[in-house]
């Protein structure tokens, strides 16, 4: 598993990045999303953040805080001009992309279905902070690996790889969250036997490994076709 990276930006990337300039400015905005979400967890807790594990009982807030990390070593790569940094950040984006584009499907796609069976109604939050937590770290991320970032080489074997590693170790931390809070995180899961429960997470697996190839894929023809684009005008 790698990425196409240099001092020079990849001949299919969109923008210069890192740099000071718009890379840096939309790396901000990113930041600013992501804090703005950890804000409203800090003064607006409910019931469901008691207890062990706090809020990082939730995928959610798990993936928040990894696309959060991903942002600073953008940014950090943008205002040092660090390759290292931004090599970082690209590998980081592997995992937390996919991760994101997979609990916003699980989230709004459960929620068209049985919006209760991920947040009880009576802790059901406003429109906006819904939004950041469950669809704008998807879209930022996308944004950024479609417009600030080298293409990927994942393959189908190291993305189900990942997925499968996320998907069990946060199978674990669940069920250990439940041992001694003596309830789940998300109520779906209280729904479900061992069984059920399982064939979630490797369905979330699936999604994740699926997410990833269309990711790279949706790279590639989106960049490839801009640039013919720009030959034509040329």
């Amino acid at each position: 598993m790698s990425y196409r990276g240099s001092p020079s930006k990849h001949p299919l990337q969109r923008y210069h990045s890192p740099s000071k300039s718009f890379s840096a400015a939309f790396h901000v905005i990113g930041i600013c999303s992501f804090s703005f979400s950890f804000y409203c967890l800090y003064m607006y807790p409910n019931e469901l953040s008691l207890g062990f594990g706090w809020n990082f009982k939730f995928l959610t807030i798990i993936g928040l805080a990894l696309s959060t990390l991903t942002f600073a070593l953008a940014f950090l790569a943008d205002l040092a001009t660090s390759n290292r940094l931004f090599k970082w950040k690209n590998l980081c984006s592997l995992v937390t992309t996919p991760l994101e584009v997979v609990i916003a499907i699980l989230y709004w796609g459960i929620s068209m279905y049985d919006p209760e069976a991920v947040v009880p109604a009576h802790l059901k939050r406003p429109l906006l902070q819904d939004l950041s937590f469950h669809l704008f770290p998807a879209l930022l991320l996308m944004v950024d690996l479609l417009l600030l970032s080298p293409p990927w080489t994942i393959t189908i074997v190291e993305a189900g790889g990942i997925s499968s590693l996320i998907a069990g170790a946060y199978w674990v931390w669940t069920e250990e969250c439940y041992k001694r809070n003596g309830w789940y995180p998300y109520p779906l899961f209280a729904m479900l036997n061992t069984q059920q429960r399982a064939m979630v997470f490797a369905a979330s697996a699936l999604t994740f490994t699926i997410s990833s190839l269309c990711l790279k894929r949706l790279y590639d023809v989106f960049n490839r076709k801009v640039k013919e684009e720009v030959k034509k005008l040329l």
